[in-house]
């Protein structure tokens, strides 16, 4: 579901969280956990989980950059080693499988050390049988949301529900395919940046992001 096509500001991350969480409130949703792709995520994850009386936990992954620019983004893989990979992309690039293996294998176990400054074994928490909403601060390529949701799917919750304040509508519509259902608030036609849509964006420290997950 997607709210508006229309352009939408927030202030920053909790902001937009809040409004996540009651969109979510008024649908109805009954969520047995709600998992946020840190660090960004959690800002917005702990207004969702607060809002849905429900527990706040996360689902981590790691981009999988391009060859001499690892900032742009050929997909994703999560701390179990599953990934998403933008095959077009690959293929009209000529990017070698070598490397992507290589590049996914080193990204899993970042990832994998990702979790284990939030939980101390790194794993997911039991989602089997469960409602659970993954929450992210926005999608742009939908890489990174991928990979959470194929590892969260793994996991055999029985909904599985994908929160966002803004996303590109590409992004959005691919995603629609891995999740039981997606709420995005704003898909604008133009779209550059998840940033773009915030009025404040900084960068989540390690630090900000596990008093978050404390906040129970």
């Amino acid at each position: 579901m997607v709210r508006d096509r229309q352009p939408s500001q927030f202030t920053d991350r909790e902001s937009a969280g809040k409004q996540l969480g009651d969109a979510l409130r008024e649908e109805g949703v009954d969520a047995d956990i709600v998992l946020a792709i840190p660090r960004g995520g959690l800002p917005l994850g702990r207004m969702v989980a607060d809002a849905l009386h429900a527990p706040l936990d996360i689902v981590a992954t790691q981009k999988i950059g391009a060859p001499n620019n690892p900032e742009f983004a050929i997909g994703a893989v999560a701390a179990d080693g599953s990934a998403w990979l933008n095959e077009e992309v690959i293929e009209r690039r000529g990017i070698d499988r070598e490397y992507i293996e290589r590049i996914r294998s080193e990204e899993a176990e970042n990832a994998r050390e990702k979790a284990e400054t939030y939980r101390d074994d790194g794993s997911l928490p039991d989602l089997s049988g469960k409602t659970v909403v993954v929450v992210d601060d926005g999608v742009a390529t939908g890489a990174t949301a991928r990979a959470c949701l194929s590892r969260v799917n793994a996991a055999a919750p029985e909904r599985v529900i994908f929160a966002v304040p803004v996303g590109s509508p590409r992004a959005i519509s691919d995603l629609e395919g891995l999740a039981d259902e997606v709420v995005c608030l704003s898909a604008p036609s133009v779209f550059h940046a998840v940033g773009q849509f915030y009025e404040r964006f900084g960068q989540v420290t390690d630090e900000e992001a596990m008093a978050y997950i404390a906040e129970e």
